[in-house]
């Protein structure tokens, strides 16, 4: 009886492990997305961080005064 619970956990194991093996390649790409993101944002933010400041706080003064 033993033996058997063994073997039947050793096939789901084998078999998971070969389910999420075919998976693998996705993480790269989305890895990639995610960082060229991050980089457009920042490149954005560096060159318009002045006009993005300003129109804030044009748009928050009308709600403090």
């Amino acid at each position: 009886m033993r033996e058997r619970v063994v073997r039947a956990g050793v096939r789901a194991l084998v078999a998971a492990r070969e389910r999420f093996a075919s998976d693998r390649g996705d993480v790269p790409g989305w890895v990639l997305i995610t960082l060229m993101t991050a980089g457009i944002v920042v490149a954005l933010w560096a060159v318009a961080s002045d006009a993005l400041v300003g129109l804030f706080n044009q748009a928050m003064s009308q709600f403090t005064e």
